[in-house]
């Protein structure tokens, strides 16, 4: 069975809302909280660019990859913040 783990950031302490590609995902449903990792179970990925397709998109050619982004919304003293683009670890079970 495929996972993904997302380390939170050290800032976040308190209450938070986790995104993935844009869209609001639910505790327990969509993710779980494994002390200061988010656990998804799913292959999530983020799409490296290599020098080549970077040249190739360059000239209008598109490549297009799996390309997974989430982002973390939470409160510093107040205000809303949002970590975005987190590193993603996929693991295959």
């Amino acid at each position: 069975m495929p996972r993904s783990l997302v380390p939170l950031p050290p800032q976040i302490d308190g209450p938070f809302q986790v995104f993935l590609n844009g869209v609001l995902q639910t505790p327990g449903e969509d993710y779980r909280v494994d002390g200061r990792t988010l656990v998804f179970d799913q292959a999530l990925q983020k799409d490296k660019i290599s020098g080549w397709r970077w040249f190739l998109g360059a000239w209008g050619v598109g490549t297009y990859r799996q390309n997974d982004s989430i982002d973390v919304r939470y409160e510093v003293g107040g205000r809303p913040t949002l970590a975005e683009g987190l590193a993603i670890t996929a693991i295959e079970e």
